[in-house]
């Protein structure tokens, strides 16, 4: 057994491109030059005990965050406890996350063959097996749904987490609400799973108690981000966007807490399913 200590922070200091850049263009019209901030991605390898995983396209942010969520997050580990390093490396566009991970969970990952090829857009690339693709989770013990008074101006409220969305958008966001209902922090990506994947590892390597908490997702809520929700432990699901059907019978299934927050109408609780009321 190994018995070296969970380390979770990163033992390489990487300096990180920048988040975005300033990029001319001409309007259609009238065919006068323009600049704007456009968001930056990066390709991110990650390798396990030097085992090649995965290719990400990424925001050039909190990657820590990112290769410890994603760890979690997809099931190459069950906890932190189990991520023994976390090396950082490469410059420009090409970067390299290399993590040490217990010989339980690096025997496990061998023994899925899974060779990811991801990319903005999708969350499950790669997956060679429906069994990889649906994997029998656990279901959460259950939680009280949150106040409504909690998601009440929610949208604006989580402005001041996304300073890269404001300052040249094309990025998701990711953020936590505490038992309070205070929101505590959030993460950007183009990805909308690589930006849960960095919630959540900021979560775990910040050591955040998630009771009675909920996480909150600026896009549209797919399968893969409730399998990430349920590995992370976290009760509550809030989205800006509708529910798959797939990612409500999954919420439903696995006792997760999914809720709807439209932009013109009242919070939608998809996940558990009401009671008829009686006429």
């Amino acid at each position: 057994m190994n018995s070296k200590p969970p380390v979770c922070a990163a033992s390489t200091a990487l300096s990180l491109p920048a988040a975005s850049n300033t990029y001319d263009y001409v309007q259609l019209s009238d065919a006068e030059r323009a600049s704007t901030p456009l968001a930056e991605e990066v390709a991110l390898a990650i390798a396990y005990n030097g085992l090649s995983q995965a290719v990400m396209l990424v925001s050039p942010t909190d990657l820590e965050d990112f290769a410890v969520g994603f760890s979690v997050g997809s099931g190459i580990v069950e906890s932190t406890n189990e991520i023994y390093d976390v090396k950082l490396s490469g410059s420009g566009s090409a970067l390299y996350a290399d993590l040490e991970i217990a010989s339980r969970a690096f025997w496990n990952l061998k023994n899925q063959r899974r060779q990811l090829a991801g990319t903005s857009g999708c969350g499950l690339c790669g997956v060679e097996a429906l069994e990889q693709a649906l994997p029998e989770l656990a279901s959460l013990p259950g939680a009280p749904l949150p106040p409504v008074e909690w998601l009440h101006d929610l949208r604006r409220r989580i402005d001041q987490f996304q300073p890269l969305g404001q300052h040249c958008g094309a990025v998701h966001a990711a953020l936590f609400m505490n038992s309070q209902g205070e929101l505590l922090l959030g993460r950007e990506d183009i990805g909308r799973h690589n930006a849960l994947d960095k919630l959540i590892g900021a979560l775990l390597r910040e050591q955040i108690d998630t009771q009675g908490g909920l996480a909150i997702v600026t896009s549209r809520c797919s399968l893969e981000l409730i399998q990430k929700v349920l590995r992370a432990g976290i009760q509550t699901l809030v989205s800006l966007s509708a529910p798959t059907g797939l990612a409500l019978q999954w919420a439903r299934k696995h006792q997760l807490n999914l809720i709807h927050l439209p932009k013109h109408s009242a919070p939608r609780v998809f996940s558990p399913v009401a009671e008829s009321k009686s006429p």
